[in-house]
């Protein structure tokens, strides 16, 4: 429980560094704000079609009496738009961070050479280019396990009682941990931790990575939210990265600092056991 409450306070350090600055914020709001104009697009496209989709996949129910024709259909319709905002809320974090790679590496270096004992921050050797093919990589090998985590829970929704209570409290777990992930590859991957590594390291801190991923999950699924709050979560996911990684955050961290010249590169402390 401990660690609940500890994730779910670098979530709120994170909002509170980008209120004090306010630079960076408005810096890290312009990936959010076009990958928004997107999704939006997609999910009116859902809302306006669905239903004649639906009807084209289930042919055999054209001769349906009513009202079990119009229940089904229904029923379907429903459950595949909630099953979009879902992979949206799923996949959000992994296009903005894509689009927005470079405002969100400047951020999160930020961070770190503020909350870092001797105002340094780890620095990644690989170009821009090589940084965008890894972060890209590794997003569509995370939305794989996302969309197989999304059909399952899919399917047990199909279950009463059960379908509508437990399912959708884990979906929002299985949420957080792939939001938290998404947004701490931006520490992580500029220390040179792969993914299978940072899957090992969240894993080894589950209760750490709901705590912060779960609450913001959920409050992602309130319309245009996650623009709003992007900033602010890569700013703690970086806080979250130093604690996986057992890095020290120095006393009083967070006071207002646009950043500087950037200094020279740390070594990542040792991973935590547990």
């Amino acid at each position: 429980m401990r660690d609940l409450g500890a994730g779910f306070g670098h979530l709120l350090k994170g909002q509170r560094w980008v209120a004090r600055h306010g630079r960076s914020y408005g810096f890290g709001l312009v990936p959010g704000l076009i990958t928004l104009v997107l999704y939006v697009g997609v999910l009116v496209a859902l809302a306006l079609w669905g239903e004649d989709f639906v009807a084209w996949v289930t042919p055999f129910a054209d001769d349906w009496s009513s009202p079990w024709l119009g229940l089904f259909r229904g029923f379907l319709t429903a459950v595949l738009f909630a099953l979009a905002l879902l992979l949206a809320v799923l996949t959000f974090t992994a296009v903005t961070l894509l689009v927005g790679q470079p405002f969100y590496e400047a951020l999160s270096e930020r961070v770190d050479r503020d909350v870092s004992p001797d105002g340094t921050a780890p620095e990644s050797p690989l170009p821009l280019w090589r940084e965008l093919w890894i972060s890209g990589r590794d997003s569509l090998r995370i939305l794989v396990r996302a969309l197989l985590w999304g059909v399952l829970l899919f399917a047990l929704g199909f279950i009463p009682v059960v379908g509508q209570t437990v399912v959708p409290v884990i979906g929002f777990f299985v949420t957080g941990f792939f939001l938290t992930e998404e947004l701490a590859s931006v520490a992580l991957q500029r220390r040179g931790v792969e993914l299978r590594e940072r899957l090992a390291l969240l894993r080894s801190r589950r209760m750490l990575v709901w705590g912060f991923g779960t609450p913001l999950g959920v409050s992602f699924l309130v319309p245009f939210v996650a623009v709003f709050l992007m900033p602010g979560a890569v700013a703690g996911a970086t806080l979250l990265a130093r604690e996986l990684l057992g890095e020290e955050i120095r006393d009083g961290a967070g006071e207002p600092s646009e950043g500087g010249a950037a200094a020279p590169a740390v070594s990542p402390g040792p991973s935590p056991e547990h």
